[in-house]
């Protein structure tokens, strides 16, 4: 990632702009202060949701699920 150095009275100008193009571009942008830096701007990073259980609850198990399978109890013998 890069970074930008601004003064505070451009970024006060500026800061609805500068905050999309942060967002945008993801790189962070360092505000100073009489030539000493005072706070960094960066997007926010959003963790990626896990897709493992991403479909709990939505499956439904019906019957018996732990005895073996006798071939008369499918259906498709029948």
């Amino acid at each position: 990632m890069t970074t930008r150095t601004i003064k505070a009275s451009e970024f006060k100008a500026k800061c609805l702009q500068l905050m999309d193009e942060v967002n945008a571009s993801g790189e962070t942008l360092t505000v100073t202060k009489n030539g000493k830096p005072v706070v960094e701007v960066r997007p926010v990073v959003r963790k990626r949701r896990s897709l493992l259980g991403l479909h709990k609850g939505l499956g439904e198990t019906r019957g018996d699920i732990i005895s073996p399978v006798l071939e008369d109890d499918w259906e498709a013998f029948r």
